[in-house]
């Protein structure tokens, strides 16, 4: 049940997330909802298809969907309050990938999968939903710049991993983790911490 309720809140965060760069790009309603709907189940239902899930979670679930247009909703009724909209968008996104890189990894521990892996799910989930908002959104992908993005969440997927023999009650473990994928985030941008680029100038 709590596994439900972060699940939830994870489609919560990135639902207003990606109605918040739709909007930013001024786009019509419909693309407000396309948008936001992508970020929210797009992670998911890659972890779904490469686990063999059939049909994917949100499919089977109309909760999903109705918490989906509910969300888009209320950011487009909210826009006008929101005076600084990327800062906004900025949190609601750190706190999507820190609930759904848990997600995931809860996923792979029921498909058994081994820890790795499952880090590698939690992963895919936080990620692949902006990956999709991002590009069709023509932006580059947060993923694949110098950001502490991806880093974040397979460091919490440790995090949970190293604290799972420690820990009885898993939603403690849920808890934990989900914050420190947040934390490192928040505290990768707010010092400007970033990974080495590959690049060299010609000028090097």
């Amino acid at each position: 049940m709590f596994i439900q309720i972060v699940d939830l809140l994870g489609t919560i965060a990135f639902a207003i997330s990606g109605a918040l760069i739709a909007m930013n790009k001024r786009m019509d309603p419909f693309g407000v909802l396309i948008i936001s709907f992508v970020t929210a189940v797009g992670g998911g239902t890659l972890r779904d298809v490469m686990i063999g899930i059939e049909p994917v979670s949100w499919m089977r679930n109309m909760t999903f969907v109705y918490v989906i247009i509910g969300s888009a909703t209320f950011a487009v009724i909210i826009r006008k309050r929101i005076s600084y909209l990327l800062k906004s968008l900025f949190l609601f996104d750190t706190i999507g990938i820190g609930l759904y890189t848990v997600v995931g990894i809860e996923t792979g521990l029921v498909a058994g999968l081994h820890p790795v892996i499952c880090i590698a799910m939690g992963t895919m989930t936080a990620c692949f939903g902006g990956v999709v908002r991002d590009t069709l959104c023509n932006e580059i992908p947060v993923i694949f710049r110098e950001e502490i993005y991806a880093t974040a969440c397979i460091l919490g997927g440790m995090t949970y991993f190293l604290l799972l023999q420690f820990f009885e009650d898993r939603n403690y473990l849920f808890i934990i983790a989900g914050l420190v994928v947040i934390i490192i985030r928040l505290v990768a941008v707010r010092f400007k911490i970033s990974l080495p680029s590959l690049y060299k100038s010609e000028d090097e």
